[in-house]
């Protein structure tokens, strides 16, 4: 039976990878995002899949779309909980708390709304994935990014912690650690701290590429590929792990 497969934010960017990497699998895919004409490129490109705007921070909006998953499979099998956002870059005596507020809210309320929505099914079906987005700036300090940091750190405490929980019903839950992934994003970002560092955005990506070993960025279909292979039965046995796709991070910016 082909997998059910579940992505937020899953029309653009890295989930819009997770999310074609899977079909090209041949699951079957629903996926929600905050972005409308995201949501209508991917429902045009993908018509025999559920696509929804929904903006993962607000319970109404994915009761909404988690309803209109249940009621298409009544059950999941991988759930890709991959929402963020970069939020504000700068000092953290310059930071607005309404952005520090908003960046926590979509990288972490949204993982836990559709976590705790998909434990349900999966503890009666004995068996599921989750994989939780996080970044390698969940695995360093990252000046300037405070509140993107703290994010994707508490995504790694949740991902421990649900792996605990939902391990005696059979269900996995792993995060993903991406590391300077190519797309529209990370150009936002890089434009950002070139503008507090004082730097060119050639510089600042210079910058990303040397804190790497192998000296590169990150595709996103490269991220999809090793989700593809966590959803599958030969990771039977690998939960609550934090597995990077990053060329190795040695550190951030300092």
């Amino acid at each position: 039976m082909a997998q059910r497969v579940v992505v937020t934010a899953g029309a653009s960017g890295i989930g819009l990878a997770l999310a074609e990497r899977f079909l090209a699998d041949g699951a079957e895919v629903a996926v929600c995002d905050v972005d409308p004409e995201a949501v209508s490129r991917f429902a045009t490109a993908h018509p025999g899949c559920l696509a929804i705007v929904a903006d993962v921070t607000s319970a109404t909006q994915m009761a909404t779309f988690l309803a209109a998953v249940e009621a298409r499979w009544n059950g999941v099998d991988v759930v890709c909980a991959n929402a963020g956002t970069g939020g504000p870059v700068g000092p953290i005596e310059t930071l607005d708390y309404a952005d520090w507020q908003r960046c926590l809210s979509v990288n972490l309320d949204g993982a836990f709304l559709i976590c705790r929505w998909a434990a349900g099914p999966m503890r009666v079906q004995r068996g599921g994935v989750i994989l939780i987005t996080s970044s390698t700036a969940g695995l360093f300090g990252y000046p300037m990014r405070s509140p993107y940091a703290a994010a994707k750190w508490g995504l790694i405490g949740l991902t421990k912690t649900l792996a605990m929980e939902l391990g005696p019903s059979g269900v996995r839950v792993n995060a993903l650690c991406p590391g300077s992934v190519e797309g529209p994003r990370m150009d936002w970002v890089v434009a950002n701290e070139a503008t507090q560092r004082g730097l060119s955005a050639e510089e600042v990506r210079a910058t990303h590429v040397a804190n790497t070993s192998m000296k590169t960025w990150v595709e996103p279909s490269e991220i999809a590929d090793t989700a593809v292979f966590l959803a599958s039965p030969a990771a039977s046995k690998i939960s609550g792990q934090v597995l990077s796709v990053d060329g190795h991070t040695e550190g951030l910016f300092q």
